[in-house]
């Protein structure tokens, strides 16, 4: 059992230092700090040509470049531009010059849309 009381070190202890602070700098004398334009963008509209004007159900397939991919996990499709997806199911895909690499169009049967390549095993 513990007591009511608490017992600590008797010995006294001397108070911290005075804190000083350090001596004041000239802003002169500071390196100058590059600093990164900000490029503003807004949310859900594209940043590039190719994506802006690119409506997969309108696109053909490349007559090469075509693959089978094994859906690893489920997707949902974030809007009409995409293809909801359910885990190991077998698409077809194929990448259209100027799009985000991140990105496939992924075609099953009369279904067409952008997939997220990390969803894929592409295997042919």
């Amino acid at each position: 059992r513990f007591s009511g009381t608490f017992v600590g070190n008797a010995e006294t202890t001397s108070p911290p230092p005075a804190a000083t602070s350090p001596p004041a700098v000239a802003a002169a004398t500071l390196p100058a700090v590059p600093t990164i334009p900000v490029v503003p963008t807004i949310v859900g509209v594209p940043n590039t040509v190719a994506e802006s004007v690119l409506n997969p159900n309108e696109v053909k397939p490349p007559a090469s470049g075509t693959r089978k991919a094994r859906v690893l996990y489920d997707y949902e499709a974030a809007d009409s531009t995409e293809l909801a997806l359910l885990a190991d199911e077998m698409i077809t895909v194929y990448s259209l010059p100027g799009m985000d690499p991140d990105w496939l169009i992924g075609e099953r049967g009369n279904q067409k849309g952008k997939v997220p390549v990390t969803y894929l095993e592409l295997l042919s």
